[in-house]
């Protein structure tokens, strides 16, 4: 056989054993949604992660949109938001410009309180920072949230920020100067002087509603389940396209979800949605513990907070068009919420999900880091341990963070700081111990407040997590 004719016999074949292998249309088909659901989860994760807050609000508290709610003590394992900050009392409240502009009216910080706050998107996109390291750099401000397109008059006296959504919220952080009961009843009554209005009522301000939540089980962590597109789509209802997103239109169509039409899927599509959400759960779980960039030096085992793309990104508002850093975005917003215009400038975070030798936190072992004496920071430091699992506040244990505003943390003749990490405080060391659930792994995170110029210079630089052999309370060696 002629070779020509030889090579022409094998195309024909390897084509018709292609054709014989082609998956059918229902099977293509089937495939496409599938992908496009992933990646629909990974585009939506910010907007479906605030909307899994407000829907908590909604529907386990009196609060409502417009209105204000605040965690009366410290936060502990009853709020399930993601990696949030113990230390400081939380007031929290979502706004809607479908009517008009909204006054976040904030006070100024003086010898009574202070705060530090974000103002965010539906997309957890940052419209400013504000309070004591804020825009007003403490002096306070009425904050006066635009809708999208509007081009009404813009009232002297406020500092205006346009959103290209109706939706967002605000995370005002009232601080503490301990955890002291009174200390704890200032910081409330501080926050409490907020205002939230419709500016078409500034003339006359109705009365802002607080609603104490302290004793809710709030839970807003993310489930990879058919459930997040039933938040996706209320998103894709109530919020206008922005431009850049103007390509997930077809995308979502195919998955069910159209504007201005009911999402019904069927039970076979839930059975590919499902399967879509836990596949971008692992893919985002295993992109996480990867790991992040080292922060105080090539081999920290404390990382950056986010992705530094995604921090550029938020804080220039997408302005480079060559970049649109939707994998780390959803990777920040599966273990976190609330945008940042200026990390660095109010608080800085750092993570650590694995100690010195390299192994990954267990909740059943003990750990020490010391906090070495003098950190920079004009405020203060804090350590968290979240559970590893659900990036939240480590269910039934007794605290969630020890910080430089204990009054009784115990210090070592150098200055320095030892805190305990594990499920049994070590003897004598009570005051200094971090507890964990020994059945689950855990993460820490430590928040620096006010941070100083020789921080991110590395003068000073936080060691790794090591681990330990400690004599718990009762004598027992773990």
């Amino acid at each position: 056989m002629k070779p020509l004719i030889a090579g022409g016999l094998a195309l024909m074949m390897s084509t018709a054993s292609a054709y014989a292998q082609t998956p059918s249309s229902d099977d293509l088909n089937r495939r496409l949604i599938e992908r496009r659901a992933v990646e629909a989860v990974i585009w939506g994760i910010p907007a479906v992660n605030t909307d899994l807050m407000r829907q908590e609000m909604l529907t386990r508290t009196p609060g409502k949109v417009g209105q204000v709610i605040y965690w009366g003590r410290p936060l502990d394992w009853h709020n399930q938001t993601l990696t949030p900050n113990p230390d400081a009392l939380y007031f929290m409240t979502f706004f809607d410009t479908r009517n008009g502009p909204i006054v976040l009216d904030l006070p100024p910080g003086d010898a009574n309180g202070s705060f530090n706050g974000n103002i965010v998107t539906v997309w957890q996109m940052p419209l400013e920072d504000a309070g004591l390291l804020g825009v007003d750099k403490g002096a306070g401000g009425k904050f006066l949230i635009l809708p999208p397109g509007y081009n009404g008059p813009k009232p002297d006296g406020y500092i205006a920020l346009q959103s290209d959504t109706f939706g967002g919220y605000m995370l005002l952080r009232s601080n503490l100067k301990s955890h002291g009961d009174a200390d704890v009843q200032a910081a409330i009554a501080y926050g409490k002087r907020m205002k939230v209005y419709p500016l078409a009522q500034a003339a006359s301000p109705p009365p802002t509603v607080f609603s104490d939540v302290k004793d809710t089980d709030f839970d807003s962590t993310i489930r990879y389940d058919a459930a997040f597109f039933e938040h996706l789509n209320r998103i894709v209802q109530d919020e206008p396209w922005i431009d850049r997103d103007r390509v997930m239109i077809d995308s979502l169509k195919s998955i069910g979800i159209e504007k201005g039409r009911p999402f019904a899927p069927s039970e076979a599509m839930k059975t590919v949605l499902a399967s879509a959400a836990k596949e971008a759960g692992a893919w985002l779980a295993a992109k996480y513990d990867a790991g992040l960039p080292p922060f105080f030096s090539e081999t920290s085992r404390w990382t950056f907070p986010a992705p530094p793309d995604v921090v550029k990104a938020y804080s220039d508002g997408f302005a480079d068009l060559n970049a649109y850093p939707t994998d780390s975005r959803a990777l920040a917003y599966s273990y976190a919420y609330i945008g940042i215009k200026r990390l660095g400038a109010g608080q800085f975070y750092a993570i650590s999900i694995r100690d010195k030798a390299g192994d990954a936190f267990d909740g059943s072992k003990t750990y020490r880091l010391n906090v070495p004496a003098n950190v920079p920071v004009e405020q203060y430091w804090s350590v968290t341990a979240y559970d590893r699992a659900t990036h939240a506040l480590i269910k039934n244990v007794a605290r969630a963070s020890r910080s430089s505003q204990i009054p009784d943390l115990k210090k070592n003749p150098d200055g320095s700081v030892d805190i305990y990490i594990g499920p049994a405080a070590p003897a004598g060391q009570e005051t200094n111990w971090l507890p964990t659930d020994p059945a689950r792994k855990f993460e820490l995170m430590a928040r620096f407040y006010a941070p100083k110029k020789e921080f991110f210079d590395k003068v000073w630089k936080l060691p790794d997590v090591e681990k330990i052999n400690a004599t718990v309370g009762n004598g027992a060696k773990q």
